[in-house]
């Protein structure tokens, strides 16, 4: 049996069950290294008004984050030419505007965006909103923002 990697590093195995370090690699490899979390992620970024986000997964193929927008912010609206997003929220209110329509998303549901929709989501609530994203493919270079929110 191979050793266990120290905390921080990850571990794969060749064909030859050769164990080799990947902790020096930016992204991993497809099906991933296993676990992450906001405490061990690729990145961590701000954005907007004072919110943030974590980076899990950032391949050209598909993107996984987790954000927090404190209450009374909203990103621009925008879309995209490419990517698929599907938004998972994890706690508080989502108030999404997704072409004109306004849906308004509790913990444990989700909501997909297509290619194309013009859309942003807001916290309009009095306490932190917290979602996973998943973005495919990436959303990298794949933003076009609008005129100020309606």
């Amino acid at each position: 049996m191979p050793p266990s990697p120290l905390k921080g590093e990850q571990l794969m195995l060749t064909d030859m069950d050769e164990p080799q370090n990947n902790q020096d690699n930016q992204t991993p490899p497809l099906g991933g290294w296993g676990a992450f979390s906001k405490s061990e992620c690729l990145s961590h970024y701000k954005w907007g008004d004072d919110c943030y986000g974590w980076n899990f997964i950032d391949t050209d193929a598909l993107s996984v984050k987790q954000e927090l927008m404190p209450p009374d912010t909203a990103e621009q609206l925008h879309y995209h030419e490419r990517s698929s997003q599907v938004f998972f929220i994890l706690k508080g209110r989502a108030t999404f505007n997704i072409d004109g329509e306004i849906s308004v998303l509790k913990p444990e549901q989700g909501i997909e965006i297509k290619p194309g929709q013009k859309h942003f989501i807001s916290n309009k609530e009095n306490s932190d909103l917290e979602f996973i994203l998943y973005s495919t493919p990436s959303t990298k270079g794949d933003r076009i923002n609008l005129a100020p929110n309606p």
